[in-house]
């Protein structure tokens, strides 16, 4: 819906502010540029910023790109890692809509 009413051409945030209030009109529960802390040896080596997390189990991240790399994925999967989520959603607001579903089992954290 988002991408049908905006096109292509904006910045993510823009695609990230008009995703929220989509979340919010539809009653979900959704968290933009929630914090992810990132762990080495039990210490806290850096902090990502994920786009979106939707209702605690869901990462939404967001590109606005001609087209998506692998190491946009990448970046999920290391969202994925650095969290207890499993599931993400890279979204790419380019010129043709991308969409990727990436899954991080747990118990391979």
């Amino acid at each position: 819906m988002v991408y049908n009413k905006l096109g292509y051409g904006f910045l993510e945030k823009i695609y990230e502010n008009a995703m929220i209030m989509e979340f919010r009109k539809a009653g979900i529960f959704a968290v933009p540029q929630a914090p992810i802390s990132v762990y080495y040896d039990d210490s806290v080596i850096g902090e990502y910023f994920a786009d979106i997390i939707v209702d605690d189990v869901v990462i939404v991240e967001i590109k606005a790109l001609k087209s998506l790399v692998p190491e946009n994925e990448a970046q999920l999967l290391n969202y994925l890692k650095a969290t207890n989520k499993e599931v993400g959603l890279l979204l790419n607001f380019g010129p043709k809509p991308e969409i990727r579903r990436k899954v991080f089992d747990n118990f391979r954290k």
